[in-house]
């Protein structure tokens, strides 16, 4: 069994969590991971460019919720679910937040 999306999350977030100084930074940052991921999952399956698939196959994970559904199962798979439903909520409020705040109504 390959870890390397496990690896690659874990690495990213460890990134994160050294650029940090407040949580606001630490929910964006984790946002921008799985918005990354997903973005790239997306190019994955419209590049025609066999090396590049096979390099975003290999080395990067569809979503956070797959890497947590790949390698936590039970009650422990249900926790880490809701805590990125938590955290994606809280992501889409400070989102919500800075939008209001810059739009001039």
């Amino acid at each position: 069994m390959s870890y390397l999306d496990l690896v690659v999350l874990i690495v990213l977030i460890v990134l994160v969590i050294i650029y940090s100084k407040r949580f606001e930074t630490y929910i964006f940052g984790f946002g921008m991971i799985d918005i990354l991921f997903r973005i790239l999952n997306i190019i994955n399956s419209y590049i025609p460019v066999k090396e590049i698939r096979s390099f975003i196959n290999t080395y990067i994970p569809a979503s956070v919720p797959n890497v947590i559904n790949k390698y936590a199962s039970g009650v422990f798979n249900i926790v880490l679910i809701w805590a990125y439903v938590v955290i994606m909520t809280i992501f889409l409020y400070y989102v919500v937040k800075i939008f209001i705040k810059r739009k001039k109504f």
